[in-house]
């Protein structure tokens, strides 16, 4: 298991630089595997690095799909896959561990389609407006899967949210749900980003 200060969605992908004796080992047992994948999950309290963390336990499968070494460190590249509740949380000797059940995955239906394309306009016009405040992550034409289903996940990942609301939807149970609560939590966020940016300190820092 690796605790990260954010979230991971399936479908979406993960860089990490590890340089800590204890996830370099993890990562020497990872790599036995095939798939070689571990589990990340989301730091509720606490910091990366150093140990002590509380988490939330809910998590996403990360696939390793490529590996570079560095000086004093491994840099790696993932990509999330399935998702898991964790049912246990084990010693951390020498690692991060936990007893997980895997969540099941979210059906598609053509039905779904009108939906994922509301939702997509709403993401990307989201994030088109929020650059206009400050440097995002994820361009508002950055590519999706074809996979709507990986889509879906995809538009959660790149969402202009906070990490708490990306917990809720990784919590998702159907396809529907996660659209429908993607799109309201999108617009709430931007109306905040918005309002916080027209009151009299937002415009005092926007005039400066």
């Amino acid at each position: 298991m690796f605790p990260l200060g954010t979230v991971l969605f399936p479908s979406m992908p993960a860089v990490l630089r590890i340089f800590e004796e204890r996830y370099l080992a993890m990562l020497a047992t990872v790599l036995q595997d095939e798939p070689s994948e571990f589990g990340v999950v989301l730091i509720e309290r606490g910091v990366e690095v150093g140990g002590g963390d509380q988490r939330f336990g809910v998590g996403t499968f990360a696939r390793i799909t490529q590996l570079m070494q560095g000086e004093g460190f491994v840099g790696l590249v993932a990509e999330g896959s399935q998702r898991f509740e964790v049912e246990r949380w084990l010693p951390d000797d020498p690692y991060p561990r936990a007893e997980v059940r895997l969540l099941p995955e979210l059906e598609w239906d053509e039905r779904f389609r009108p939906l994922l394309d509301q939702t997509e306009q709403a993401v990307r016009r989201a994030l088109a407006q929020a650059s206009e405040f400050a440097e995002q992550r994820w361009s508002p034409d950055v590519e999706l899967v074809d996979d709507p289903v990986g889509a879906a996940w995809q538009l959660a990942g790149i969402a202009p949210l906070g990490e708490l609301d990306q917990v809720a939807l990784l919590r998702a149970t159907s396809v529907d749900g996660l659209l429908t609560d993607l799109q309201r939590l999108t617009t709430e966020a931007l109306e905040t980003l918005t309002s916080s940016l027209l009151d009299g300190d937002g415009l005092e820092q926007l005039g400066d």
